[in-house]
């Protein structure tokens, strides 16, 4: 009888144990060991702010991509097109914390651009940022490479021009990343990507849809 109380009691510690577990896989931060004060910083920022990010802001899952290529490539230079209030930059500075790297990125709209400024200070990656107010149309062909990752969100009818100002500048085995692609929306870019031989574009969708375009070659 002990014996069978005593198993009851197991199977229902593993039913606990594997509830909480799953529960941490879906935190805003994925739950990763926090090994400095940054990724404290960072961790409880996108945890407290989880639900508050609208304003043409990327999902978490998209932001944790992002960080993830970041880290895995050990990419240090990155240009972000549309920062509006700084999800996606926080978790590419967060990531290019770890690489040693910095972020340019740039917003057109000042409200946006202020707000992220902010948020940048309270996430703790302030020094990891250089944010910069201004048109991209105007500042993306002065910026100057080598650039070894790239994340495109700003206007979807200037996503292939954006592109060609850049690829010259990013280097081989750089990713140039694009928000907001799937196979029904912004096909004439993905389309466009997709056909350069120099170019391994694959798609993720389990976010906004993004597109990931490896440079293989000159």
């Amino acid at each position: 009888m002990r014996s069978n109380k005593n198993i009851s009691i197991l199977i229902i510690l593993v039913f606990l144990t594997a509830g909480c577990m799953h529960d941490k896989v879906y935190t805003q931060t994925g739950e990763r060991p926090a090994v400095n004060e940054t990724d404290r910083q960072v961790q409880s920022f996108l945890n407290s702010n989880a639900y508050r990010w609208h304003d043409m802001n990327v999902p978490a899952s998209d932001g944790q991509l992002l960080y993830n290529i970041i880290v895995e490539k050990n990419y240090k230079h990155a240009v972000e097109i549309g920062t509006s209030t700084g999800h996606s930059g926080i978790w590419i500075a967060w990531a290019l914390s770890k690489t040693g790297g910095k972020l340019i990125t740039i917003e057109v709209d000042e409200r946006r651009y202020r707000e992220a400024l902010v948020n940048f200070e309270k996430a703790g990656i302030s020094d990891y940022v250089d944010a910069r107010l201004g048109d991209a149309h105007n500042i993306v062909p002065q910026l100057k490479g080598p650039i070894d990752f790239v994340f495109s969100d700003a206007d979807k009818a200037w996503y292939i021009n954006y592109f060609k100002m850049l690829d010259p500048k990013l280097v081989v085995g750089g990713c140039f990343t694009t928000h907001n692609i799937s196979r029904r929306s912004n096909l004439n870019y993905y389309n466009y990507v997709s056909s350069l031989s120099n170019y391994e574009t694959t798609l993720d969708t389990r976010g906004g849809g993004v597109a990931i375009s490896y440079k293989i070659a000159e």
